[in-house]
């Protein structure tokens, strides 16, 4: 679903209580009669359906925002550059997508890593594009502890875009066209 110009996604999980309060609603009117739980109950299981649409919509907007200022003040860095001392900052990095979880709840965590190793990176909320195992892809964000307190450094994701790979004619063609 679209709500401007940002996809909204709902999960699996959000589908899954909607249908079953759903499920309960219908089920407690059939036993028991009662139409007055309509009253209560509608507005509720649309709530249960619309606040996670709602949060989705507001987080990616949100980091849509931030995109610009991370454009032009992230540091380019290699997985073997991350270290304690980079905490907070703006970073900018590239590499192979080796392992992605947590999609299906748009809470996605990759597995990323270029020549020099490898580096996990969380984002909050679904990204705009999507990306799999295996794409080249450019990521926008800040490094923080995997566990808020304590753990390795990692980056929290703003951006993820795949990188558009050139093909070895290209670089041909743009010789060309300078002479």
């Amino acid at each position: 679903m679209k709500i401007g110009n940002i996809k909204v996604r709902l999960t699996i999980v959000h589908l899954g209580v909607f249908l079953f309060f759903t499920g309960v609603l219908i089920f407690s009117i059939l036993s028991t009669g009662d139409y007055s739980m309509l009253i209560w109950g509608v507005p509720t299981v649309i709530l249960i359906l619309t606040i996670p649409l709602a949060m989705n919509y507001m987080s990616q907007s949100q980091y849509r925002d931030l995109r610009p200022m991370y454009e032009a003040e992230a540091k380019t860095v290699r997985a073997n550059q991350i270290n304690e001392g980079m905490m907070g900052k703006p970073v900018r990095f590239e590499g192979v997508i080796e392992r992605v979880h947590f999609k299906f709840l748009n809470r996605p965590q990759y597995l990323i890593a270029d020549r020099s190793g490898e580096v996990a990176v969380k984002m909050f909320t679904s990204p705009e594009e999507d990306v799999e195992k295996g794409d080249i892809v450019e990521v926008l964000g800040s490094i923080m502890r995997r566990y808020i307190v304590t753990g390795d450094p990692i980056i929290n994701c703003v951006s993820i875009r795949k990188k558009i790979k050139e093909t070895p004619a290209e670089p041909e063609k743009r010789e060309k066209k300078k002479k």
